[in-house]
């Protein structure tokens, strides 16, 4: 497989959030999102080799229940993937699965943490004019997220830069059978500061719709460091 790291911490997102987890990070993505926190999986994916097996012996050599499998994209490799799911879940291992819910592969999962991405997550530089394109034509797959919400206990959770953001979740919420406790509002931003000052108004829209605020746990603790 390729991938970029393995690590031990807490689920920083979501509604799992403070779970002492194992991450194994695969690497490649399909997406080139402006504010992509993990470039060492996209823009610059640095793809290190590993087995399903060594994958696999060096996450449960941790001795955790949860494991959280992200990106980059995990569905990207469908075969191995689908592989370390199905051992993982034979040892009893809680698997959650972050995923931009553009591929769809059946795989052995408790919780599927689809992230959709908003019009907020194009890319805007002309030196990345190539990706835009390509990236506002993948980057939303109702077809995908029907199968996921249909076949697992899912949660959808949205990168939130603007107020205006708002209007796109309501949007697909329209079009799209997820239950209101399902969606959760994230704030975009690696620093505390911009996630701090997006938060205030994010928690008041959470409280007005009903969906679920998210913090960035491990930006709060660690700040914007790898392997946390």
């Amino acid at each position: 497989m390729k991938y970029s790291e393995i690590f031990y911490t807490l689920q920083g997102e979501g509604r799992l959030v403070g779970v002492p987890s194992v991450f194994f990070r695969t690497s490649t993505c399909n997406l080139r999102c402006l504010w992509c926190d993990t470039a060492y999986t996209s823009w610059t994916p640095e793809n290190k080799d590993i087995t399903v097996s060594d994958a696999f012996n060096a996450i449960i050599k941790f001795g955790v229940k949860h494991v959280v499998i992200t990106g980059g994209e995990p569905f990207i490799q469908k075969e191995e993937l689908t592989i370390l799911c199905e051992k993982l879940s034979a040892k009893g291992h809680h698997i959650t699965i972050e995923t931009n819910a553009t591929i769809f592969a059946p795989v052995s999962a408790n919780l599927i943490s689809m992230s959709p991405k908003l019009s907020n997550s194009t890319p805007t530089s002309l030196k990345d004019k190539q990706w835009q394109k390509v990236h506002n034509r993948e980057r939303l797959k109702l077809d995908v997220i029907r199968l996921f919400l249909d076949k697992y206990d899912c949660q959808a959770k949205f990168v939130i830069s603007d107020i205006q953001d708002i209007q796109e979740v309501l949007e697909l919420s329209k079009q799209l059978p997820i239950p209101k406790e399902m969606i959760v509002l994230m704030p975009q931003g690696t620093q505390i500061n911009d996630i701090e000052e997006r938060q205030k108004w994010l928690v008041e829209v959470c409280k007005e719709t009903g969906y679920r605020y998210s913090p960035r746990l491990h930006i709060n603790i660690w700040g914007d460091k790898r392997g946390t």
